[in-house]
């Protein structure tokens, strides 16, 4: 287990070099068994945080994104969080400019992140496979540049299938319904 946990470690510590030394404008932390975002991380890539603009998390462990995380990599056009543990969302993430798309697929959420609703620039919010009942329509309506919304494989109530064009901009993405059997 040790060897193993070292291994990954020692995976992480690549990446983040080979993004720090090439000043990358990505940085690409999927399918590192991570419970959380290594703290380490934050000062390795101080110098170039700014310069990165995709971050990738996919399938990890993550339970929760920290405010620390949106903070320091304040640039983010693209960050994808799909295959982990998360429900929520830290506020901070509406301080995030320049962010366009944002992938929570695969991940625990119950309820639409609200803060995403306040994202400026967002255009695309990936949200299939998770637990989502309820969706802030009114909300969402006032996302200007928001063009595509995937709610597939959700719980969704009967009210979002009831957003369609010209009511909601943007795509909404949706399972077919089930067929009600009695």
């Amino acid at each position: 287990l040790h060897r193993r946990m070292g291994e990954a470690v020692a995976r992480v510590a690549r990446k983040v070099n080979d993004t720090v030394e090439n000043k990358a404008d990505s940085l690409d932390l999927a399918n590192c068994k991570l419970m959380s975002f290594p703290v380490g991380v934050y000062k390795a890539v101080r110098s170039v945080a700014e310069g990165i603009h995709r971050i990738s998390l996919a399938n990890n462990e993550l339970k929760s994104i920290t405010s620390r995380f949106v903070t320091t990599f304040s640039q983010l056009r693209e960050l994808n969080l799909a295959g982990n543990y998360l429900h929520r969302l830290p506020e901070e993430i509406t301080s995030l400019l320049h962010l366009r798309a944002i992938d929570l697929s695969r991940n625990r959420f119950r309820r639409f992140p609200e803060p995403l609703a306040t994202v400026p620039a967002l255009e695309t919010i990936d949200l299939e496979e998770n637990e989502i009942a309820e969706v802030p329509t009114d909300k969402l309506a006032s996302m200007a540049l928001l063009r595509s919304l995937n709610l597939r494989a959700n719980p969704v109530g009967p009210e979002v299938r009831l957003l369609v064009r010209p009511l909601v901009p943007f795509e909404l993405l949706l399972s077919p319904e089930e067929p009600i059997h009695p």
